[in-house]
């Protein structure tokens, strides 16, 4: 087959990364083009000749990000997706691949650009339709009654513009079941749906023996309702093990958490805090069992670290850990959103059965280790073009 030409962007890092090392070791990267610096490209080993940079694009949304000045004025995010956008126009144009690959929310004008040199584009959409995104989230800040710190009003433009991405793109790259539904429920064309789940670094993530017999469980992420972690924290406090341990790593959204901490007065809670991801399988490790309660996302990546570490899953309908459990009971459970009574039932039977607990987290571990490192993503994402390409008639 005639090799093509690929051209991936992306504001920041994401997994591109991991794909833009996929398709450089094929022979098929014609740029990656970032707002991070070359030398980050480093550390996946592709090389600085492949990368095209809008490195100050990356330092204004820092500058925002130090005086705190998106928090206060969530539109002020458009100056830096404006920089990104106008910077990749221009690189678009002078472009000769074959292939473009951007990210949602960020790419309509390049995508109808480069539809104008007829190369072949698609879409990436790490998370659920974005229709079915904001009228969830909104759906449960009003069940909640808390104040959301999202500006549902100022997320319009971005809101209209990813609408017409769906639109203009060729083809939409999706990671889970879950976001495929929520497309299909939106009356979209299942034949531009491309699914093709993330992966882990296996060499990163690997299973240490675990230190005592405190069956603890873990979360990662930050802790907000669009997590869902405040029915984490519910199923936690009622159930009221002996024993038995919460960890927290990452981050907590103390405005929209504030209410169910106090609410929960949680002794056995512990906030690990921020924690660098090369360090992480050693609390993985320690771990009993991963739960991830969310509301909406596309697929967490949390869940195939945790796995790779040896954890069973609980995940939600909504988080696209389904897709890694073979049935209910092998590599864990997945369970309805909101619905702390099952939550609760699922984690006292593995309470009651840590030596299937432990079966289980084995399994887990088996699953990830047979089909989802990045080499694999990669691979199935490589093999997803060459049928695209042979589809258009090359």
């Amino acid at each position: 087959m005639e090799k093509f030409k690929v051209d991936l962007t992306v504001i920041g890092r994401f997994h591109a990364f991991n794909l833009a090392k996929s398709l450089q070791n094929d022979g098929l990267l014609n740029k990656l083009f970032t707002t991070l610096p070359r030398f980050r490209a480093n550390d996946f080993e592709i090389k600085s000749e492949k990368v095209v940079t809008c490195w100050w694009c990356e330092v204004l949304v820092r500058i925002l990000r130090k005086l705190k000045l998106l928090q206060n004025d969530p539109t002020r995010m458009y100056w830096y997706h404006s920089c990104y956008m106008r910077a990749l126009e221009k690189y678009v144009k002078n472009s000769d691949a074959d292939i473009f690959i951007g990210f949602a929310g960020v790419s309509l004008s390049s995508l109808r650009i480069a539809k104008t040199k007829g190369m072949i584009t698609i879409l990436e959409r790490g998370s659920s339709h974005r229709a079915f995104q904001q009228n969830i989230l909104k759906e449960e800040y009003e069940e909640q009654d808390i104040r959301s710190n999202i500006d549902f009003s100022s997320d319009e433009e971005i809101f209209v513009r990813e609408m017409a991405e769906y639109d203009e793109a060729d083809y939409i790259s999706i990671p889970s079941n879950f976001v495929k539904r929520t497309f299909l429920e939106q009356n979209f064309d299942e034949s531009k749906l491309i699914i093709n789940p993330y992966g882990v670094n296996l060499t990163e993530f690997k299973q240490l023996p675990k230190k005592d017999d405190v069956f603890r469980i873990i979360f990662t992420g930050a802790g907000s309702l669009r997590k869902g972690y405040h029915y984490l924290l519910q199923a936690f406090y009622e159930l009221d093990l002996t024993n038995c341990e919460l960890w927290h790593i990452g981050t907590l959204n103390k405005q929209e958490m504030e209410p169910f901490l106090k609410k929960y007065k949680l002794e056995k809670w512990i906030l690990k805090g921020h924690i660098n991801q090369s360090e992480l399988y050693k609390y993985y490790s320690q771990g009993s069992v991963f739960i991830l309660p969310s509301i909406e996302e596309g697929f967490a990546m949390v869940q195939f670290q945790a796995m790779a570490c040896g954890l069973p899953l609980i995940c939600t309908t909504n988080t696209g850990g389904e897709d890694l459990i073979s049935q209910d009971g092998e590599e864990g459970f997945v369970i309805p959103i909101r619905d702390v009574e099952i939550l609760k039932k699922k984690i006292l039977y593995l309470y009651n059965n840590q030596e299937t607990c432990k079966k289980m987290g084995q399994r887990a571990k088996k699953k990830i280790e047979s089909g989802y490192s990045w080499d694999d993503y990669g691979a199935r994402y490589i093999e997803n073009l060459e049928k695209i390409w042979k589809l258009n008639g090359n």
